[in-house]
């Protein structure tokens, strides 16, 4: 495992359901707030705001990637509400962060969320402090994993080499761009799945991070 891991300089991190297990369900506030949000931006009822924000994410990669698409809306005030939660549910991961500091060159965090909700995630977990950079949606223009521009915009803002970078991302589909690109893929997500665009896969990050440092 070390061997394949061996060129790697740069760490990319996705955020939700990444740096915290998906059992934390702290997803779920977002996604409430977000119905909202769409509710009573478009004047619809809760059962067509919630087909319309899953309809969004499977179209565009974000709600708020359809939202802006087909409504035009103005994004800040939307990830200033529906970011606006409870972290405090989040426990603190003292292994996880022993093992991303010892990850040797840069790590970074890139989300489909907007940077300062990413850092309060990172404090939540106990995790402020050991990354070079943070991105969020706004670094890549609003326009959102999976898509390719989007990559390439973080990327290129940070300097990045894709052939000597690593990718941990929990949406199958958001590590197509990177594979393409020429990253190192990671699946971390509680199932694997078998796609061409994933190298490796784990339920475990703490313990997989070990086994390649």
């Amino acid at each position: 495992m070390r061997d394949q891991f061996r060129h790697v300089t740069t760490w990319v991190f996705d955020l939700d359901n990444t740096l915290y297990p998906p059992q934390h369900r702290l997803f779920d506030q977002i996604e409430v707030r977000m119905t909202g949000y769409v509710m009573r931006t478009l004047g619809v009822a809760r059962t067509e705001a919630n087909r319309l924000r899953q309809h969004y994410w499977d179209t565009y990669g974000t709600t708020l990637a359809g939202l802006m698409r087909e409504h035009r809306i103005d994004p800040a005030p939307y990830l200033d509400e529906v970011h606006d939660i409870d972290f405090s549910i989040l426990p603190q991961d003292p292994d996880l962060a022993q093992a991303i500091a010892a990850l040797p060159g840069r790590r970074i965090v890139y989300t489909n969320a907007c940077v300062p909700y990413a850092r309060k995630v990172l404090a939540a977990r106990g995790l402020s402090g050991l990354f070079d950079a943070v991105y969020g949606i706004e670094n890549a223009g609003f326009l959102p994993k999976p898509e390719r521009a989007a990559f390439e915009a973080v990327f290129a803002a940070d300097g990045l080499n894709p052939g000597a970078a690593a990718m941990f991302e929990d949406d199958a589909r958001n590590l197509a761009a990177p594979h393409a690109m020429g990253m190192r893929t990671v699946h971390v997500a509680p199932k694997a799945l078998k796609s061409l665009h994933i190298h490796h896969h784990t339920d475990d990050l703490t313990g997989f991070l070990g086994k390649v440092i």
